[in-house]
């Protein structure tokens, strides 16, 4: 079995696709994106869920975390994971320092984010962004891309929101979406939005395109919780990207399932995966920390069993996250 998967990765890296040069701004500064290197686009380093209002950076000693995680972040060395995409939000623990840290430690390059957090009826929003307009909001966000967020001089590589999944949308989370549009339009960075199950979906797409924002510069984060797998096709006609990302605590079947629906409809070519696994709770006193290797330990030898090609391998883990990612203005 091991020989099986060394053979596996040495394909993988002699068949890479070639990638047109399209740059990433990571923790340690700007990147073009390699041609076969594989991404992991939606984990988590820290996550603290205490709420805007409450939460600190000394709720965590830094050495502890780092610590804790180097280990679990160092595993993907052996799978040629070279993109590393933190979706932590701002009042939710991100840490670009933090993450700088372990990703100069271990090679593995991070992307941190920009973006408010509405999920949750904006417990994870400070009062005082509330009443913000869109554009104030974007505003902070651009700021944060060409200057650094706060004082560290580490700039943002995509821009993560979230919404609870309703329609029509909560106000603020309408705001939260047109202020990513204007964000977009002014950085060319991509727009990942926790999003659930497709009713909140179709909303966002409108108010993407209502500001002259291509779909294809979204994500819809955790489609997985979509039951109805021909939304999928619904969602790829319009341009966005379909993320599959609960596969760190998820029943892998349901995922060679749902890939195994994309390729025969022929949208293989929108669906990113990841683990959104990890990752360490300041509020636990006992953390339980989920590995980041679900998706080429327990996923990726079912989709090989499954009749799924290199190259279509290939494609999930390295083209279409490179394009998704990869740092433009898509106007609609």
């Amino acid at each position: 079995m091991k020989i099986k998967t060394t053979i596996f990765w040495i394909v993988i890296l002699l068949t890479g696709v070639r990638l047109h040069s399209q740059s990433i701004m990571t923790v340690t500064g700007e990147q073009k994106i390699a041609n076969i290197m594989t991404w992991l686009t939606h984990e988590h380093v820290l996550v603290d869920f205490i709420g805007a209002e409450l939460i600190t950076p000394d709720d965590y000693d830094e050495t502890e975390v780092l610590q804790t995680m180097l280990s679990y972040v160092f595993d993907l060395r052996k799978y040629r994971v070279r993109y590393f995409v933190d979706a932590t939000p701002k009042y939710l623990g991100r840490d670009p320092e933090l993450l700088q840290k372990i990703s100069t430690s271990t090679a593995v390059t991070i992307i941190t984010n920009t973006g408010l957090y509405g999920v949750g009826q904006n417990k994870y929003i400070p009062k005082s962004a509330l009443n913000k307009t869109a554009e104030e909001l974007a505003g902070e966000w651009i700021d944060e891309y060409r200057n650094g967020i706060g004082d560290t001089g580490i700039k943002p590589g995509f821009i993560k929101i979230g919404v609870d999944a309703q329609a029509p949308l909560h106000s603020m989370h309408q705001k939260l979406v047109r202020a990513a549009a204007l964000t977009h339009l002014a950085t060319g960075l991509t727009i990942a939005s926790h999003t659930g199950e497709a009713v909140g979906l179709w909303p966002q797409l409108e108010i993407l395109k209502k500001e002259g924002v291509s779909p294809s510069a979204f994500i819809w984060v955790h489609a997985q919780n979509e039951k109805d797998n021909n939304v999928y096709v619904q969602a790829a006609r319009q341009g966005c990207w379909i993320s599959l990302d609960g596969i760190g605590g998820g029943n892998i079947d349901t995922y060679v399932e749902k890939l195994q629906f994309a390729k025969d409809k022929g949208i293989l070519g929108q669906i990113l995966i990841s683990n959104d696994a990890g990752w360490y709770d300041p509020q636990k006193d006992e953390q339980n920390i989920q590995p980041f290797t679900n998706v080429h330990e327990k996923l990726l030898p079912k989709l090989t069993e499954a009749g799924f090609t290199v190259d279509e391998i290939n494609q999930l883990l390295a083209t279409n996250p490179a394009k998704a990612f990869g740092t433009r203005v898509r106007k609609r």
